[in-house]
């Protein structure tokens, strides 16, 4: 097997929502959309992260009401107290503070209007 992409589907009640939520604060762009679809990426992260809307009838029947719960959508990044100072000056409320875990992970969570959490993160050596 060769995988030659990534993606994360998320079933959303409101698409353009949570892809403006990206495209303002995270800096992701379109790459494709449509009614009740949204694909989006950034340049220097290989991954594109999709949105569908919940009940769309090409979803399979046991996916088509589900929503995007339980899930984090995390991205690691260089800089993580200047995004937390960048994000709080956007107006960007923070769900979950800045924490450090004994593994070495540091995180703080925002949440996309439909509710998908968000989780920037870097790692301690």
């Amino acid at each position: 097997m060769q995988i030659t992409a990534s993606a994360v589907s998320l079933n959303v009640d409101d698409v353009p929502a949570s892809s403006t939520f990206l495209i303002d604060h995270f800096g992701f762009h379109e790459v494709m959309a449509a009614d009740g679809f949204a694909s989006l990426t950034r340049d220097d992260a290989d991954i594109n992260v999709i949105f569908l809307r919940r009940g769309l009838p090409t979803l399979p029947a046991d996916q088509r009401d589900t929503h995007a719960t339980g899930l984090i959508l995390a991205f690691e990044v260089t800089d993580l107290e200047g995004e937390l100072a960048r994000l709080r000056q956007e107006g960007v409320t923070i769900t979950m503070p800045l924490t450090s875990e004994e593994w070495g992970e540091r995180a703080f969570q925002v949440r996309d209007p439909n509710g998908v959490i968000v989780q920037l993160v870097d790692w301690n050596a």
